[in-house]
């Protein structure tokens, strides 16, 4: 005879402290893929946004035009290299009218709030990401709590019994091992979702920390060839 396989059942029929380990796992999975989802997209569209304006600043455009017109709409969200150039250029702008004749002052003062501005874009991006690096951590050890308790609540139930069968066991252990089971279904892409988008943002960081090398660069000779 070969029995089914009902998860509801199981469900319903398992212990409480099963039940609440099953559910905080199926939690953890519900929330870990809405953040994986999310910043997903949040970090394609930065990317895309961040080569957007690369491109149209690279393409020869004035820098002052370039600024004004970031200026002008600077009620929009301005993410990426579009804020570290505003940042920079803003500040860059600021010093070289109250302290002109020190320019390493001035190159100083505009790297410092260019590097600023990259630290806020990513703190944002990483934003939830350290918490799939917890449900991948902690989620195996939750699922196992639940299969500890399920089996040993399963052999308690045998401490009455005359003469114990597998048939008694088996949907007590059933149960026990679904809490296993759930624990590595929300931890597996947790992990691999961390360790992807942490990568992207690191990616993303280089992409940053690689324009405000080569905008300070532009900055310097500008700033030097004035003195």
């Amino acid at each position: 005879m070969t029995a089914e396989l009902n998860f509801l059942d199981l469900f319903l029929k398992a212990s409480i402290v099963v039940q609440l380990v099953i559910l905080i796992l199926i939690t953890f999975s519900i929330v870990s893929w809405a953040i994986i989802i999310q910043r997903s997209r949040i970090l394609t569209k930065a990317l895309k946004d961040s080569m957007a304006f690369e491109d149209r600043f690279w393409s020869g455009e004035d820098l002052t035009r370039l600024y004004d017109g970031l200026e002008n709409r600077r009620d929009m969200a301005m993410t990426g290299s579009e804020q570290i150039f505003y940042a920079g250029f803003k500040e860059f702008t600021r010093l070289k009218q109250v302290n002109a004749d020190a320019p390493e002052a001035i190159m100083m003062g505009t790297t410092r709030a260019m590097n600023l501005a990259m630290n806020r874009e990513i703190e944002d991006l990483e934003t939830r990401v350290p918490f799939l690096a917890t449900v991948a951590s902690v989620s195996p050890y939750i699922g196992l709590f639940g299969t500890v308790w399920g089996i040993m609540h399963a052999f308690m139930a045998l401490s009455g019994a005359k003469q114990a069968t597998l048939q008694m066991v088996a949907p007590g252990i059933a149960e026990a091992l679904i809490a296993t089971a759930i624990g590595l279904f929300a931890a597996i892409p947790a992990v691999m979702a961390y360790n992807r988008l942490s990568l992207r943002v690191n990616r993303l960081e280089q992409n940053y920390g690689n324009f405000i090398d080569e905008f300070t660069t532009i900055l310097q000779r500008q700033v030097f060839a004035k003195n």
